[in-house]
């Protein structure tokens, strides 16, 4: 297993800290961490729905 790099740590950091609602993968090849993906969800709040004439 690689050691992870102080670059890698601090953006997962980043990424967590920035997400609201979402998901964040992190891809390993070889036991070192290749790339690292961010999905992020905007969730808004109930809403009556209006019709639009």
């Amino acid at each position: 297993m690689g050691a992870i790099e102080k670059e890698q740590f601090q953006a997962i950091v980043q990424f967590i800290e920035e997400i609201d609602f979402g998901s964040l993968h992190i891809t390993i090849h070889n036991g070192q961490i290749t790339q690292i993906e961010r999905t992020e969800k905007k969730r808004f709040e109930n809403v009556k729905k209006q019709k639009v004439k």
